[in-house]
């Protein structure tokens, strides 16, 4: 029957539905009569090809990295403890001090003539004390007196021990070895009593002084070793001697303080330093910075041949960094590295590992199969 005469024979809506379930039928009867197509090669089913290297672990230094500044051991403001003008400085700003050396002096004023007074109201005094003794002595006074005459030495006494204190208090001294750093009072000032007339400052030891991170500061105790390094290439150690237990409100960070024995004072205070801190020894591998990837669930991680020749990932820790490299733990001691291709390969995929310059590893045979 023609398409035409199928048409005619019913109505026009009905036609029209049986021709297209006819077409549909028709297209179907080809599809599943129809000799399904050989499968395609499958893709990729020879290894791929990487380059690898064979590590080992080494014993490695665990370290605390720190950026610090040196400060000195003491930081001292010597203050007047009497009032008066400064007549002269004895030493030059910069000065190696010994404990109690002087630095300036006060004018002295009345204080010598105050002192002689005082000296002579004590004679007096102990002279009066003398004459009430002999007369107690001979019944002539009572001994109430000689208590009150003893009383009387024992005031002009200490009114002479008062100037004489004064005295030597216009004598500006260092209460510590150190250095002469600054002049804050100059000739001819007036000070009073507690007011700053000099710095003087002790450089040895040296304090060096870091800010520790608080994921870090477990790992910081009082005695470690510290290194040192500074912005000239010289070096020096020292000894962690304080660790705060408290950390700064703002940065969440702990403060420490290091020794650093400076006995020559060649080092100044006030610079700025590397600091390193080593907290324990653990077997690392050092790689390439290139060969280091994230896996699907974001770890950081390098990648290496197992004996199968199949690709681990491995999840490492980085500890330290180097010139030519990174230092890392969370690989096994001995591996096979993948360092060129990683980017192509997953975790547990098999692969041809091949060294640099292209030659097959002891073990490894092209004729493997994927069984």
């Amino acid at each position: 029957m023609s398409i035409a005469s199928f048409v005619r024979q019913y109505p026009r809506p009905i036609g029209v539905i049986l021709l297209a379930l006819a077409a549909v039928a028709w297209i179907a009867s080809g599809v599943i009569t129809r000799e399904p197509p050989e499968a395609p090669e499958a893709l990729g089913s020879e290894p791929m090809t990487v380059a690898v290297e064979e590590r080992r672990a080494e014993p490695v230094e665990r370290i605390v990295a720190l950026q610090g500044d040196l400060e000195p051991h003491q930081r001292i403001q010597v203050r007047a403890e009497t009032a008066g003008q400064v007549a002269q400085w004895d030493v030059e700003l910069g000065a190696d001090l010994d404990r109690g050396e002087r630095l300036a002096r006060l004018r002295m004023d009345d204080r010598e003539a105050r002192r002689q007074e005082a000296i002579a109201h004590l004679r007096d005094r102990q002279s009066e004390r003398d004459a009430t003794a002999r007369l107690v002595e001979d019944g002539a006074a009572p001994s109430i007196q000689l208590d009150a005459r003893e009383a009387e030495v024992a005031a002009a006494r200490a009114r002479l021990e008062a100037i004489e204190l004064d005295i030597e208090n216009t004598r500006i001294r260092s209460p510590i070895e150190g250095t002469l750093n600054r002049r804050i009072a100059e000739q001819g000032d007036f000070v009073s009593v507690g007011d700053p007339v000099a710095e003087v400052i002790d450089n040895d030891p040296l304090m060096g002084v870091a800010q520790v991170p608080q994921h870090q500061i477990e790992r910081i105790e009082a005695g470690q070793l510290a290194r040192l390094r500074f912005l000239d290439g010289r070096r020096a150690e020292g000894r962690v001697t304080f660790v705060s237990r408290v950390a700064r409100p703002g940065t969440r960070t702990f403060r420490i303080e290091v020794e650093v024995p400076n006995p020559d004072r060649a080092l100044p205070s006030g610079i700025s330093a590397e600091m390193e801190i080593p907290t324990q020894e653990v077997a690392a591998h050092k790689v390439s910075a290139a060969v280091i990837s994230l896996d699907d669930a974001g770890r950081v991680g390098a990648k290496t041949v197992d004996e199968d020749d199949r690709v681990v990932f491995h999840p490492i820790e980085v500890i330290r960094t180097a010139p030519d490299g990174v230092w890392v733990t969370g690989l096994p001691e001995r591996i096979r590295l993948i360092t060129i291709g990683q980017d192509f390969v997953s975790a547990g995929e098999r692969v041809r590992p091949r060294t640099a310059e292209g030659e097959a590893l002891p073990g490894h045979s092209d004729a493997r199969g994927d069984s």
